[in-house]
């Protein structure tokens, strides 16, 4: 990554105005995060949603990428989940119907028809999803006996629905603005920005209790004394060096790959001779990036929503409060609730479930976007090669074998990855007796290093266009 480049190619109009765009739509972003949805009272609503995020892992993860939205209760409740499932979606059928495959490969006209598929199936989606998250959270609220201040009428449901698909289509559009400034993905841009945004919070709370000097302050080697909790400053140096450590492995897995030469044949056409090079075709360790962690998470996530909401209706349902307990994460949070009595061998239920599920979707997402087939197919029609391979079906049985090798390891390591927070609260469980408030969050950590090494990348081509006369 060439620094001095980019911090060049800031003198060039044209990029600072790719990049102003860039900050200003996800700042209005911030801003529509927190405005209400126009339903009743907004702290009642609230209340409901921080119960259910406690209580939820699906409901921590949506609220983790909606940027604080689900907490806030804002018009961007429903988040860019909508857009993303569409295209998961399109993706799916896209792969399954043949015309539809030969139309994905049918140029830039093809890309285009799908894309507008993919967003108008979003729209169906957000309002599905705005349905169920009102009425689950009404329900809540009505559950927990607090008085409204009035009944929402029809209108008012409407409203409150419109609004929500508004804001998620809203982010639909700026994801699509950011992406046409060539500098990263928007989608995945949004996403970083939402998990980033939940810092601040996160900071402040870490700030309140390390200068929490009421059981103490730290004494460095008798030399002189500091005005924080001594605890706590060892537990965050502790978190630092592995949060360091962590980071480190994770771009090392998403940077690492599998490099197979390709040969192309000599070929003579009149006096000119074509062909006669060599390429390379990267095979990445993990080229499902972080999307089985989040088809894991959605999966695992969905029974337990299904149980709360069989509990809101019917109250004290067996069947309700099994799945609830089963498919919820053990937390700080829950732990105390789930098992009163220190952990048993239902806690790694989870656990163990979420981990083959991440191992399992990384096979399945990377059959889907790794065609072995089309690869060889593209090769052969281009005179290239593999050496010692034949090319057409052999190259096509060979890339399979490789990538099946690298899944393999990628896929224990995603699932690793994934596991990071439930590995550290069972560590402070057997130090402390209870786990830690503060865990490291696997897949936020993995969204994060991925989305920010894909736009560096992007950063780094387009600077090297715009200061490519001055190496000339």
């Amino acid at each position: 990554m060439n620094f001095k480049n980019i911090f060049k190619s800031l003198k060039n109009k044209d990029m600072l105005k790719r990049i102003m765009i860039i900050c200003g739509l996800l700042i209005v972003y911030r801003f529509l995060a927190h405005i209400p949805v126009p339903l009743g009272e907004p702290t009642t609503f609230q209340t409901a949603i921080q119960n259910l995020i406690n209580s939820s892992d699906f409901g921590g993860f949506l609220n983790l990428i909606s940027g604080g939205g689900l907490t806030t209760f804002s018009i961007l409740l429903v988040g860019i989940s909508p857009y993303i499932t569409a295209s998961i979606v399109v993706q799916l059928v896209t792969k399954a119907i043949t015309s539809l495959e030969e139309l994905s490969n049918d140029g830039e006209v093809g890309r285009r028809k799908i894309s507008q598929w993919t967003r108008v199936l979003a729209v169906p989606l957000a309002i599905v999803q705005s349905i169920a998250y009102i009425f689950i959270l009404y329900q809540s609220v009505i559950s927990s006996n607090t008085a409204l201040a009035y009944t929402p009428t029809t209108a008012d449901w409407a409203l409150s629905i419109t609004a929500m698909v508004a804001g998620s289509m809203i982010l639909m559009w700026f994801g699509e603005l950011i992406t046409e400034q060539g500098i990263g993905n928007g989608i995945s841009m949004i996403i970083l920005t939402s998990i980033i945004s939940q810092l601040p919070t996160t900071l402040t709370q870490l700030g309140t209790t390390l200068f929490d000097t009421s059981n103490g302050i730290l004494s460095l080697f008798g030399w002189f004394n500091l005005p924080v909790n001594p605890v706590v400053f060892w537990i965050l140096v502790g978190f630092t060096i592995a949060l360091l450590v962590a980071i480190y492995f994770l771009v090392k897995l998403n940077e690492a790959q599998r490099i197979i030469t390709i040969n192309y044949a000599k070929r003579v056409h009149g006096n000119s001779t074509y062909g006669g090079i060599k390429s390379i075709l990267p095979l990445k360790l993990i080229a499902a990036g972080v999307v089985p962690v989040i088809f894991a998470t959605a999966f695992l996530s969905l029974p337990a929503l299904l149980g709360q909401l069989i509990q809101t209706i019917d109250n004290g349902n067996s069947f309700g409060a099994t799945l609830t307990t089963l498919f919820t994460a053990p937390s700080a949070q829950n732990f105390s609730a789930l098992y009163p009595t220190g952990i048993t061998a239902q806690w790694f239920f989870y656990p163990s479930l979420y981990f083959i599920l991440v191992v399992l979707f990384t096979y399945f997402y990377t059959s889907i976007i790794f065609n072995t087939k089309e690869i060889a197919d593209n090769l052969q029609k281009q005179g290239g090669f593999i050496e010692g391979v034949r090319p057409g079906n052999q190259t096509a049985e060979y890339l399979g074998k490789t990538i099946n090798r690298l899944n393999l390891f990628g896929a224990l390591a995603l699932g690793i990855v994934a596991m990071l927070p439930f590995v550290t609260d069972y560590i402070f469980i057997i130090l402390a007796g209870a786990p830690l408030g503060l865990s490291i969050s696997g897949t936020g950590l993995l969204i994060i290093v991925t989305v920010a090494l894909e736009n560096l990348r992007q950063l780094n081509s387009r600077a090297l266009m715009v200061t490519y006369d001055e190496y000339k």
